[in-house]
């Protein structure tokens, strides 16, 4: 089993995965400059704030992600070269603790966070705190669905990094 190949493919397809943030970003700030010329009542003026808010939180993850997931690649290869099994070992650490970031964060609090909007949307009237409710739920979503995608990855990638671990100690 190759381990470094494994890394580098997990790395390549979180790159893939990560410029789906920026194109969601983007369709948000498009959609605020749509509501900001061609909105009319004020419910669409409500949304302008709320999606170019959405949008640049959208593209500021997705930047940030795609940066630092292009430089694993060549620190990947470096650290093995190095060192194989501090490298599996620090992999595994950091994917536990990505797993765990998920758990927590992706698939507990953005759905209460979504849970709570709902509620808002429910019970208050104003136009742009039904907007902001939302473009939030919206906005949640979308990273639901990509981090989704990226947590069944990184769950495979440390099975990998768990079998090589094996190998390594035998």
């Amino acid at each position: 089993m190759d381990i470094l190949k494994a890394s580098i493919d997990w790395a390549k397809a979180e790159l893939f995965s990560t410029p789906f943030f920026i194109l969601f970003g983007v369709g948000f700030m498009a959609a605020g400059l749509g509501f900001w010329q061609l909105g009319k009542t004020d419910i669409a003026r409500a949304y302008i704030i709320p999606t170019l808010v959405a949008g640049t939180l959208l593209l500021i993850i997705g930047l940030g992600l795609f940066f630092t997931n292009k430089s694993r690649i060549t620190q990947f290869e470096k650290a093995f070269n190095s060192d194989a099994a501090a490298f599996v070992d620090s992999e595994l650490v950091r994917s536990e603790s990505t797993l765990k970031e998920y758990k927590n964060v992706v698939f507990t609090a953005v759905p209460i966070i979504i849970a709570v909007c709902s509620l808002v949307i429910l019970f208050v009237n104003s136009p742009i705190w039904r907007a902001s409710m939302i473009t939030a739920i919206a906005m949640l979503v979308v990273i639901l669905l990509i981090d989704g995608t990226a947590h069944g990855r990184i769950e495979a990638y440390q099975k990998q990094l768990l079998k090589a671990d094996k190998e390594l100690k035998k």
